[in-house]
């Protein structure tokens, strides 16, 4: 991030799940504008919340950049899975996401993993592009009657030089 950019990354805390519910709804809804509204709507038409959420996210590692002692984005991973990474829309562009990645990669080389896979949107493609995955193939995936691009992408770990 840069010298500008306010954030601190941690782990994420017990009954902050809601809360990242909502930023990944203001960052898909508000966020670039790769998908139509419809395609948005059907991806996530409300913020994610309550006891199945936080479950999905106690079950991953979850890092989180928090400003103002607000979360700003985060991003998780399951096993070798990026799960999710999403960033608010005003802290997209000011190195968030890449330090968000940063933190989830060491993470998945100290438990000795030897490669990561995503599912990345259209809009984070480029950013994990920029992180050193390579494109496996491109998606369509129907939601509740919408169809929505993405691309699997995976990165090899290598040992640290």
């Amino acid at each position: 991030m840069d010298k500008a950019t306010k954030c601190v990354l941690r782990d994420m805390i017990r009954g902050e799940a809601d809360a990242l519910g909502r930023v990944m709804f203001e960052a898909i809804q508000e966020g670039p504008g790769a998908y139509t509204p419809a395609q948005r709507t059907a991806w996530c038409a409300a913020p994610h919340a309550g006891q199945a959420w936080a479950r999905k996210l106690a079950a991953q590692d979850v890092v989180v950049a928090e400003a103002q002692g607000a979360p700003v984005g985060f991003v998780t991973r399951e096993g070798a899975y990026v799960d999710l990474a999403f960033v608010l829309p005003e802290w997209q562009g000011r190195g968030v996401f890449s330090a968000l990645y940063d933190r989830i990669e060491a993470g998945g080389r100290a438990a000795g993993l030897h490669r990561l896979r995503v599912h990345a949107s259209l809009i984070a493609q480029p950013a994990f592009a920029a992180k050193g995955f390579a494109l496996v193939r491109h998606e369509r995936m129907e939601r509740l009657g919408e169809y929505l691009d993405r691309a699997e992408m995976e990165k090899t770990l290598t040992a640290p030089a």
